[in-house]
């Protein structure tokens, strides 16, 4: 019989293993992350500058106005080195494997721990990070649009804060159905103009507005507690401002790679690009913030600049737009986890109305939980110290011991621990400060109003 002969076997054999990679690469040209290879390194620019420079540059003056000058521009410089660092890392592992790529942080975590203590080290954090900052995104695109409103229309109503994170939200449930992530470089690409335009008007009107009477470059807080924690809370900041590495795999994986010109040269060339616009945007916002407005600076800067009011809200406009495109810059490696999950592990056929539902549902449950906990710099220095220190400072350093293993007390091997201390202290103090603001914001919080 034929299904005995050893050569029927093997050809049944090679039309299985044939039809089960032509089902994996149609599954994975479905989803977003791996459907397109096609960016450049100035698409890795402006993804980076999207995914770095969002709400976090905002909160800077009022991050600088609780731990002072001399402490706050260590905290920031020192960041954007060791951040830099850890990213160089993370682009040079996309590829260490010969003929394999890893196109999601989780795939490097599994590579380096296995592939069960991998995905359950690296996915939690990365979810807590894009989850976490979709829903701060959330609160801010509100929160700028309500201002924009304000400003631009003295005499109206008042409206919820409410109604515009619904407002913002909107946009989202149209956006958030473009398939793939380099489906989105042109909303990614207004949003990286957009973030330089208003992180220049916010620091070019403080310069105008001048430096205030009777300003005042001390504690705000009058008690010892209040200030250690206020400076728990800035540094939780900082490392949110710092933070878009949960989303540097993804963007390397949307970049072509033949032999003669691997990924990580374009993407490295966008990187750098990207970290100086970084540099330009954070450094001017923070101290010409803090110098003219002292300790009385708001925690979100724009709320301090009231004049010229045509100007903040334009500014307040660049910053709707600029997190369009970074709430989708975030939200698309958690769209690629979902659509895995159905369709490889649950097996569903890939189809738009699957994509649909998925998708709309997050964009919901985001609105809903920004709309329900709207506390902006709270948040900001939670978020940033519990999931973005990990992820963004020490773990790629450990991921690097683990796979290159430097020689012992190397210059690799030191940067590499001094990186994961720094990051670890930063894990452990950022928390602190952001959960007790929460704590006293939301005593004088009504659900919804």
């Amino acid at each position: 019989m034929a299904a005995d002969d050893p050569n029927y076997a093997k050809k049944y054999y090679y039309e299985n293993v044939d039809e089960r990679l032509a089902q994996e690469k149609a599954i994975d040209d479905w989803l977003p992350i791996t459907a397109s290879r096609t960016a450049k390194w100035w698409d890795s620019a402006f993804h980076n500058v999207t995914a770095i420079v969002g709400a976090g540059v905002l909160g800077l003056p009022y991050a600088m106005s609780q731990l002072g000058w001399g402490p706050g521009i260590t905290a920031l410089v020192l960041s954007w080195i060791v951040t830099l660092y850890s990213l160089w890392q993370m682009v040079e592992m996309h590829e260490i494997v010969p003929g394999k790529r890893f196109d999601r942080y989780h795939e490097l975590g599994q590579h380096a721990f296995g592939d069960k203590l991998g995905l359950w080290i690296v996915v939690p954090q990365q979810l807590i990070v894009e989850v976490g900052v979709d829903i701060i995104y959330m609160i801010t695109g509100g929160q700028s649009l309500k201002k924009f409103h304000d400003l631009v229309c003295t005499n109206c109503k008042k409206i919820k804060l409410t109604y515009f994170i619904m407002i913002f939200a909107s946009v989202h449930f149209v956006l958030s159905q473009l398939p793939s992530l380099n489906s989105i470089s042109g909303v990614s690409l207004a949003a990286a103009v957009m973030s330089f335009s208003y992180s220049t008007i916010v620091w070019g009107a403080s310069v105008d507005k001048g430096v205030q009477p009777d300003v005042q470059y001390g504690y705000k807080s009058k008690t010892t507690a209040g200030t250690v924690f206020d400076f728990f809370s800035a540094l939780g900041t900082i490392v949110f401002a710092y933070g878009g590495h949960n989303v540097v795999m993804e963007i390397q994986a949307t970049m072509a790679s033949p032999p003669h010109k691997p990924s990580k040269r374009p993407m490295w060339k966008g990187v750098i690009t990207a970290y100086i616009v970084i540099a330009v945007c954070y450094l001017p916002v923070a101290l010409v913030g803090y110098l003219m407005f002292g300790n009385a600076v708001d925690e979100n800067i724009l709320l301090s600049l009231g004049k010229p009011v045509w100007l903040i809200a334009m500014a307040n406009m660049f910053v709707v737009i600029h997190l369009i495109g970074s709430y989708q810059i975030y939200a698309m490696p958690v769209f690629d986890m979902m659509e895995s999950v159905l369709v490889k592990k649950l097996k569903f056929q890939p189809s738009w109305y699957l994509r649909f539902i998925t998708r709309t549902t997050y964009v919901a449950f985001t609105m809903f939980i920004a709309i329900t906990f709207p506390f902006f710099s709270g948040l900001l220095a939670f978020v940033g110290g519990f999931a973005f220190a990990p992820t963004t400072y020490f773990l790629p350093c450990i991921i690097w011991l683990t796979v290159c293993k430097p020689k012992k007390f190397s210059f690799s091997w030191f940067a590499n621990w001094i990186c994961i201390i720094f990051g670890v202290i930063l894990m452990i103090v950022g928390p602190i400060g952001g959960l007790r603001q929460i704590i006293l914001q939301a005593k004088k919080y009504k659900f919804y109003a």
